[in-house]
Protein backbone atom coordinates (compact mmCIF):
# COMPACT_ATOMS: atom_id res chain seq x y z
CA UNK A 1 0.00 0.00 0.00
CA UNK A 2 1.37 3.36 -0.94
CA UNK A 3 1.76 5.72 1.97
CA UNK A 4 2.97 8.91 0.34
CA UNK A 5 0.84 11.74 1.70
CA UNK A 6 0.07 15.26 0.66
CA UNK A 7 -2.02 17.59 2.77
CA UNK A 8 -3.87 19.22 -0.10
CA UNK A 9 -4.51 16.11 -2.14
CA UNK A 10 -7.95 14.69 -2.55
CA UNK A 11 -8.57 10.97 -2.18
CA UNK A 12 -8.99 8.50 -5.06
CA UNK A 13 -10.31 6.71 -2.62
CA UNK A 14 -25.52 -3.10 -3.61
CA UNK A 15 -27.78 -1.71 -5.22
CA UNK A 16 -28.93 1.24 -3.12
CA UNK A 17 -31.90 0.68 -0.86
CA UNK A 18 -32.69 4.13 0.46
CA UNK A 19 -35.73 5.83 -1.05
CA UNK A 20 -35.08 7.80 -4.18
CA UNK A 21 -31.67 6.31 -5.00
CA UNK A 22 -31.09 5.60 -8.70
CA UNK A 23 -29.12 2.41 -8.34
CA UNK A 24 -28.75 0.50 -11.60
CA UNK A 25 -25.29 -1.00 -11.72
CA UNK A 26 -23.94 0.42 -8.46
CA UNK A 27 -21.47 -1.81 -6.58
CA UNK A 28 -22.54 -3.79 -3.54
CA UNK A 29 -20.74 -2.35 -0.54
CA UNK A 30 -21.65 -5.32 1.61
CA UNK A 31 -19.22 -7.41 -0.46
CA UNK A 32 -16.57 -4.79 -1.18
CA UNK A 33 -13.64 -3.71 0.95
CA UNK A 34 -12.92 0.02 1.08
CA UNK A 35 -9.85 1.53 -0.45
CA UNK A 36 -7.45 3.48 1.73
CA UNK A 37 -7.14 7.22 1.83
CA UNK A 38 -3.38 6.75 1.86
CA UNK A 39 -2.94 6.55 -1.89
CA UNK A 40 -0.36 8.07 -4.24
CA UNK A 41 -1.01 11.77 -4.80
CA UNK A 42 -2.80 12.91 -7.92
CA UNK A 43 -0.97 14.63 -10.79
CA UNK A 44 1.22 17.48 -9.62
CA UNK A 45 0.04 21.07 -9.88
CA UNK A 46 2.08 21.78 -13.00
CA UNK A 47 0.12 19.10 -14.85
CA UNK A 48 -3.19 20.42 -13.54
CA UNK A 49 -2.36 23.98 -14.57
CA UNK A 50 -1.21 22.78 -17.96
CA UNK A 51 -4.63 21.19 -18.48
CA UNK A 52 -6.62 24.32 -17.64
CA UNK A 53 -6.43 25.98 -21.08
CA UNK A 54 -7.84 22.79 -22.59
CA UNK A 55 -10.96 22.95 -20.44
CA UNK A 56 -14.02 24.46 -22.02
CA UNK A 57 -16.00 23.13 -19.06
CA UNK A 58 -14.05 23.20 -15.77
CA UNK A 59 -15.88 20.59 -13.72
CA UNK A 60 -12.99 19.43 -11.53
CA UNK A 61 -13.13 21.19 -8.17
CA UNK A 62 -16.75 21.71 -7.05
CA UNK A 63 -16.58 25.45 -7.67
CA UNK A 64 -19.62 27.70 -7.92
CA UNK A 65 -19.76 28.94 -11.53
CA UNK A 66 -22.09 31.84 -10.61
CA UNK A 67 -20.29 33.58 -7.76
CA UNK A 68 -19.23 35.76 -6.10
CA UNK A 69 -22.41 37.80 -6.08
CA UNK A 70 -22.50 41.35 -7.44
CA UNK A 71 -22.93 42.67 -3.89
CA UNK A 72 -19.87 40.74 -2.73
CA UNK A 73 -17.79 42.03 -5.63
CA UNK A 74 -18.89 45.60 -4.93
CA UNK A 75 -17.90 45.27 -1.27
CA UNK A 76 -14.57 43.75 -2.25
CA UNK A 77 -13.69 46.59 -4.60
CA UNK A 78 -14.64 49.22 -2.04
CA UNK A 79 -12.42 47.52 0.54
CA UNK A 80 -9.39 47.79 -1.74
CA UNK A 81 -9.10 51.46 -0.86
CA UNK A 82 -8.45 50.49 2.78
CA UNK A 83 -6.00 47.74 1.89
CA UNK A 84 -3.24 49.69 3.64
CA UNK A 85 -4.96 49.14 7.00
CA UNK A 86 -5.24 45.98 9.07
CA UNK A 87 -8.73 44.59 8.70
CA UNK A 88 -9.65 44.38 12.39
CA UNK A 89 -13.02 46.11 12.16
CA UNK A 90 -14.10 44.25 9.03
CA UNK A 91 -13.06 40.92 10.52
CA UNK A 92 -14.89 41.68 13.77
CA UNK A 93 -17.99 42.61 11.80
CA UNK A 94 -17.86 39.37 9.83
CA UNK A 95 -17.34 37.28 12.96
CA UNK A 96 -20.26 39.03 14.64
CA UNK A 97 -22.52 38.47 11.64
CA UNK A 98 -21.63 34.77 11.49
CA UNK A 99 -22.30 34.37 15.22
CA UNK A 100 -25.70 36.00 14.81
CA UNK A 101 -26.51 33.88 11.75
CA UNK A 102 -25.60 30.66 13.60
CA UNK A 103 -27.18 31.59 16.93
CA UNK A 104 -23.98 31.45 18.98
CA UNK A 105 -21.72 33.93 20.73
CA UNK A 106 -18.70 35.42 18.98
CA UNK A 107 -16.50 33.34 21.30
CA UNK A 108 -17.87 30.25 19.54
CA UNK A 109 -16.56 31.41 16.13
CA UNK A 110 -13.09 31.25 14.58
CA UNK A 111 -12.36 32.60 11.10
CA UNK A 112 -9.86 31.17 8.64
CA UNK A 113 -8.71 31.37 5.04
CA UNK A 114 -11.28 28.91 3.73
CA UNK A 115 -12.06 25.82 5.77
CA UNK A 116 -8.53 24.60 4.99
CA UNK A 117 -7.19 26.62 7.92
CA UNK A 118 -9.74 25.06 10.22
CA UNK A 119 -9.05 21.52 9.02
CA UNK A 120 -5.30 21.96 9.44
CA UNK A 121 -5.65 23.48 12.90
CA UNK A 122 -7.82 20.57 14.03
CA UNK A 123 -5.42 18.04 12.51
CA UNK A 124 -2.44 19.52 14.33
CA UNK A 125 -4.28 20.00 17.60
CA UNK A 126 -5.68 16.49 17.89
CA UNK A 127 -2.64 14.77 16.39
CA UNK A 128 -0.58 16.39 19.15
CA UNK A 129 -2.70 14.55 21.71
CA UNK A 130 -1.66 11.16 20.33
CA UNK A 131 -3.99 8.47 19.14
CA UNK A 132 -5.85 8.30 15.86
CA UNK A 133 -8.41 10.11 13.74
CA UNK A 134 -11.60 8.14 13.16
CA UNK A 135 -13.35 8.77 9.83
CA UNK A 136 -15.34 7.20 7.04
CA UNK A 137 -13.59 5.90 3.95
CA UNK A 138 -13.92 7.31 1.35
CA UNK A 139 -14.27 10.89 2.51
CA UNK A 140 -12.51 14.22 2.08
CA UNK A 141 -8.96 13.50 3.14
CA UNK A 142 -7.39 16.83 4.07
CA UNK A 143 -7.73 16.69 7.86
CA UNK A 144 -6.86 12.99 8.06
CA UNK A 145 -3.78 13.32 5.90
CA UNK A 146 -2.52 16.37 7.76
CA UNK A 147 -2.88 14.50 11.05
CA UNK A 148 -1.12 11.40 9.70
CA UNK A 149 1.64 13.65 8.34
CA UNK A 150 2.55 14.60 11.91
CA UNK A 151 2.26 11.15 13.43
CA UNK A 152 -1.42 10.44 14.14
CA UNK A 153 -3.01 7.10 13.40
CA UNK A 154 -6.07 6.61 11.23
CA UNK A 155 -9.07 4.38 11.87
CA UNK A 156 -11.34 4.02 8.83
CA UNK A 157 -14.91 2.77 8.59
CA UNK A 158 -16.59 1.86 5.28
CA UNK A 159 -19.69 3.74 4.26
CA UNK A 160 -23.05 1.99 4.50
CA UNK A 161 -24.67 0.34 1.47
CA UNK A 162 -26.45 3.62 0.73
CA UNK A 163 -23.12 5.44 0.99
CA UNK A 164 -23.86 7.26 4.26
CA UNK A 165 -21.59 7.28 7.30
CA UNK A 166 -21.94 4.05 9.25
CA UNK A 167 -22.48 5.72 12.59
CA UNK A 168 -23.09 2.49 14.49
CA UNK A 169 -19.77 1.07 13.29
CA UNK A 170 -18.01 4.34 14.02
CA UNK A 171 -19.38 4.46 17.56
CA UNK A 172 -18.04 0.96 18.20
CA UNK A 173 -14.59 2.14 17.09
CA UNK A 174 -14.47 4.99 19.62
CA UNK A 175 -12.01 4.14 22.38
CA UNK A 176 -9.18 5.70 24.36
CA UNK A 177 -6.90 5.61 21.32
CA UNK A 178 -9.17 7.90 19.28
CA UNK A 179 -8.37 11.61 19.57
CA UNK A 180 -10.97 12.95 17.11
CA UNK A 181 -14.00 11.71 15.20
CA UNK A 182 -14.19 13.29 11.73
CA UNK A 183 -17.40 13.39 9.67
CA UNK A 184 -18.02 15.12 6.33
CA UNK A 185 -21.73 15.75 5.75
CA UNK A 186 -22.69 15.91 2.94
CA UNK A 187 -19.79 13.65 2.11
CA UNK A 188 -17.13 14.26 -0.52
CA UNK A 189 -16.52 12.60 -2.99
CA UNK A 190 -19.79 10.62 -2.81
CA UNK A 191 -22.16 13.63 -2.53
CA UNK A 192 -24.31 11.61 -0.15
CA UNK A 193 -25.82 12.68 3.15
CA UNK A 194 -26.08 11.02 6.55
CA UNK A 195 -29.57 11.52 8.04
CA UNK A 196 -29.61 14.40 10.48
CA UNK A 197 -31.60 12.59 13.17
CA UNK A 198 -29.10 9.75 13.29
CA UNK A 199 -26.13 12.10 13.23
CA UNK A 200 -27.64 14.27 15.95
CA UNK A 201 -28.14 11.23 18.20
CA UNK A 202 -24.59 10.10 17.45
CA UNK A 203 -23.19 13.49 18.44
CA UNK A 204 -25.16 13.57 21.66
CA UNK A 205 -23.74 10.24 22.79
CA UNK A 206 -20.22 10.16 21.33
CA UNK A 207 -19.29 13.79 22.06
CA UNK A 208 -19.37 12.92 25.77
CA UNK A 209 -16.37 10.68 25.09
CA UNK A 210 -14.48 12.29 22.21
CA UNK A 211 -14.62 15.53 20.19
CA UNK A 212 -16.47 15.31 16.88
CA UNK A 213 -15.47 17.42 13.89
CA UNK A 214 -18.18 17.85 11.23
CA UNK A 215 -17.21 19.37 7.89
CA UNK A 216 -20.30 21.06 6.43
CA UNK A 217 -18.75 22.57 3.31
CA UNK A 218 -21.76 21.61 1.17
CA UNK A 219 -24.56 22.13 3.70
CA UNK A 220 -26.09 25.03 1.74
CA UNK A 221 -27.04 22.68 -1.10
CA UNK A 222 -29.17 20.32 0.99
CA UNK A 223 -32.88 20.64 1.62
CA UNK A 224 -33.37 22.54 4.89
CA UNK A 225 -29.72 23.46 5.62
CA UNK A 226 -30.55 24.75 9.11
CA UNK A 227 -32.29 21.50 10.01
CA UNK A 228 -29.54 19.31 8.57
CA UNK A 229 -26.69 21.23 10.22
CA UNK A 230 -25.27 20.08 13.56
CA UNK A 231 -24.69 23.64 14.81
CA UNK A 232 -27.44 23.07 17.34
CA UNK A 233 -25.18 20.46 18.98
CA UNK A 234 -22.72 23.25 19.70
CA UNK A 235 -25.51 25.42 21.08
CA UNK A 236 -26.40 22.58 23.45
CA UNK A 237 -22.84 22.60 24.80
CA UNK A 238 -21.68 19.39 23.13
CA UNK A 239 -18.03 18.85 22.18
CA UNK A 240 -18.73 19.24 18.45
CA UNK A 241 -16.79 21.36 15.95
CA UNK A 242 -18.48 22.57 12.78
CA UNK A 243 -16.44 23.73 9.78
CA UNK A 244 -17.96 25.93 7.10
CA UNK A 245 -16.56 27.55 3.98
CA UNK A 246 -17.52 30.38 1.65
CA UNK A 247 -15.77 28.49 -1.17
CA UNK A 248 -18.88 26.67 -2.40
CA UNK A 249 -22.30 28.31 -2.60
CA UNK A 250 -20.83 31.80 -2.02
CA UNK A 251 -18.33 31.38 -4.86
CA UNK A 252 -15.23 32.27 -2.79
CA UNK A 253 -12.93 29.38 -3.73
CA UNK A 254 -10.21 31.86 -4.69
CA UNK A 255 -11.00 34.46 -2.01
CA UNK A 256 -10.50 32.08 0.94
CA UNK A 257 -12.92 32.60 3.81
CA UNK A 258 -14.10 29.92 6.20
CA UNK A 259 -15.00 29.50 9.85
CA UNK A 260 -15.37 27.05 12.72
CA UNK A 261 -18.13 26.92 15.31
CA UNK A 262 -17.27 25.17 18.57
CA UNK A 263 -17.17 25.60 22.33
CA UNK A 264 -15.10 28.67 23.29
CA UNK A 265 -12.44 26.56 25.02
CA UNK A 266 -12.08 24.46 21.84
CA UNK A 267 -11.81 27.61 19.74
CA UNK A 268 -8.95 28.71 21.98
CA UNK A 269 -7.20 25.37 21.48
CA UNK A 270 -7.56 25.49 17.69
CA UNK A 271 -6.39 29.10 17.62
CA UNK A 272 -2.94 27.98 18.75
CA UNK A 273 -2.43 26.38 15.34
CA UNK A 274 -3.56 29.17 13.06
CA UNK A 275 -3.46 32.93 12.66
CA UNK A 276 -7.23 32.67 12.44
CA UNK A 277 -8.94 35.89 11.48
CA UNK A 278 -5.72 37.53 10.37
CA UNK A 279 -5.43 34.96 7.60
CA UNK A 280 -8.47 36.66 6.06
CA UNK A 281 -7.79 39.77 3.98
CA UNK A 282 -9.75 43.00 4.27
CA UNK A 283 -11.16 42.51 0.77
CA UNK A 284 -12.26 38.92 1.38
CA UNK A 285 -13.78 39.74 4.77
CA UNK A 286 -15.79 42.60 3.29
CA UNK A 287 -16.99 40.47 0.41
CA UNK A 288 -17.92 37.61 2.74
CA UNK A 289 -19.99 39.89 4.94
CA UNK A 290 -21.91 41.15 1.90
CA UNK A 291 -22.38 37.63 0.57
CA UNK A 292 -23.61 36.31 3.92
CA UNK A 293 -26.38 38.89 3.79
CA UNK A 294 -27.24 38.28 0.14
CA UNK A 295 -29.82 35.52 0.63
CA UNK A 296 -31.35 35.95 -2.80
CA UNK A 297 -28.07 35.17 -4.52
CA UNK A 298 -27.63 32.03 -2.42
CA UNK A 299 -31.12 30.88 -3.41
CA UNK A 300 -30.32 31.60 -7.05
CA UNK A 301 -27.15 29.50 -6.93
CA UNK A 302 -28.90 26.59 -5.23
CA UNK A 303 -31.71 26.66 -7.80
CA UNK A 304 -29.30 26.79 -10.74
CA UNK A 305 -27.34 23.94 -9.19
CA UNK A 306 -30.55 21.87 -8.97
CA UNK A 307 -31.33 22.54 -12.63
CA UNK A 308 -27.84 21.43 -13.68
CA UNK A 309 -28.10 18.37 -11.43
CA UNK A 310 -31.46 17.27 -12.83
CA UNK A 311 -30.19 17.72 -16.38
CA UNK A 312 -27.08 15.66 -15.67
CA UNK A 313 -29.14 12.94 -14.03
CA UNK A 314 -31.21 12.70 -17.21
CA UNK A 315 -28.08 12.43 -19.36
CA UNK A 316 -26.66 9.63 -17.22
CA UNK A 317 -29.96 7.74 -17.17
CA UNK A 318 -30.34 8.01 -20.94
CA UNK A 319 -26.87 6.54 -21.43
CA UNK A 320 -27.62 3.69 -19.03
CA UNK A 321 -25.47 4.89 -16.13
CA UNK A 322 -26.24 4.78 -12.42
CA UNK A 323 -25.31 7.61 -10.07
CA UNK A 324 -25.28 8.47 -6.39
CA UNK A 325 -28.06 10.98 -5.70
CA UNK A 326 -26.32 14.22 -4.87
CA UNK A 327 -26.85 16.61 -1.96
CA UNK A 328 -24.00 18.83 -3.17
CA UNK A 329 -22.78 20.66 -6.28
CA UNK A 330 -21.26 17.54 -7.83
CA UNK A 331 -22.34 14.06 -8.87
CA UNK A 332 -20.50 10.77 -8.41
CA UNK A 333 -21.21 7.88 -10.77
CA UNK A 334 -19.57 4.51 -11.49
CA UNK A 335 -17.78 4.11 -14.81
CA UNK A 336 -17.74 1.29 -17.31
CA UNK A 337 -14.12 1.88 -18.28
CA UNK A 338 -10.80 2.84 -16.70
CA UNK A 339 -11.20 6.10 -14.80
CA UNK A 340 -7.95 7.66 -15.89
CA UNK A 341 -8.67 6.83 -19.52
CA UNK A 342 -12.16 8.27 -19.19
CA UNK A 343 -10.87 11.54 -17.70
CA UNK A 344 -8.25 11.84 -20.43
CA UNK A 345 -10.81 11.27 -23.19
CA UNK A 346 -13.19 13.82 -21.66
CA UNK A 347 -10.36 16.35 -21.38
CA UNK A 348 -9.54 15.85 -25.05
CA UNK A 349 -13.08 17.04 -25.66
CA UNK A 350 -12.64 20.08 -23.42
CA UNK A 351 -14.28 18.75 -20.26
CA UNK A 352 -12.28 18.55 -17.03
CA UNK A 353 -13.49 16.27 -14.23
CA UNK A 354 -12.11 13.88 -11.60
CA UNK A 355 -11.87 10.12 -11.36
CA UNK A 356 -11.58 7.83 -8.33
CA UNK A 357 -11.24 4.16 -7.55
CA UNK A 358 -12.83 2.64 -4.45
CA UNK A 359 -14.93 -0.41 -3.58
CA UNK A 360 -13.37 -2.22 -6.55
CA UNK A 361 -15.04 0.26 -8.88
CA UNK A 362 -13.90 3.09 -11.14
CA UNK A 363 -15.81 6.31 -10.49
CA UNK A 364 -16.20 9.78 -11.99
CA UNK A 365 -16.96 12.91 -9.97
CA UNK A 366 -18.32 15.69 -12.13
CA UNK A 367 -18.83 19.14 -10.63
CA UNK A 368 -22.00 20.96 -11.59
CA UNK A 369 -21.40 24.06 -13.71
CA UNK A 370 -23.63 26.27 -15.79
CA UNK A 371 -26.15 24.65 -18.10
CA UNK A 372 -23.76 25.39 -20.96
CA UNK A 373 -21.01 23.52 -19.08
CA UNK A 374 -23.27 20.52 -18.52
CA UNK A 375 -24.27 20.39 -22.18
CA UNK A 376 -20.59 20.29 -23.08
CA UNK A 377 -20.24 17.44 -20.58
CA UNK A 378 -23.21 15.66 -22.14
CA UNK A 379 -21.91 15.98 -25.68
CA UNK A 380 -18.48 14.65 -24.72
CA UNK A 381 -19.91 11.92 -22.50
CA UNK A 382 -22.17 10.56 -25.25
CA UNK A 383 -19.17 10.18 -27.54
CA UNK A 384 -17.30 7.82 -25.18
CA UNK A 385 -19.94 6.32 -22.88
Amino acid sequence: MATELNRRDWIRSSALIAAGLYAVGLPNLAKAAPASLLVPPRADMHKILADLPRMQARLTSNENPFGPSDKAKKALLEAVNEGNRYARERIMSLRSAIAKEEGVSEEHVMLGAGSSDILLAAALNYASKGGAILSADPTYASLVRSAVDVGAGWEKVPLTKDYAHDLDAMEKKVNDDISLVYIVNPNNPTATITPSDKLRSFCEVVSRRKPIFIDEAYIDYVDDPKGQSMVDCVRKGQNVIIARTFSKVHGFAGLRVGYAIAQPEVIKELSKYTNGAFNVSATSASAALASLQDKEFTKYCVQKNKEAKDYTYSVLKKEGYAYLPSHTNFIMFPLKMNGKKFSEEMLKRGVGLRNWEFYDQQWCRVSLGTMEDMKLFADAFKQIS
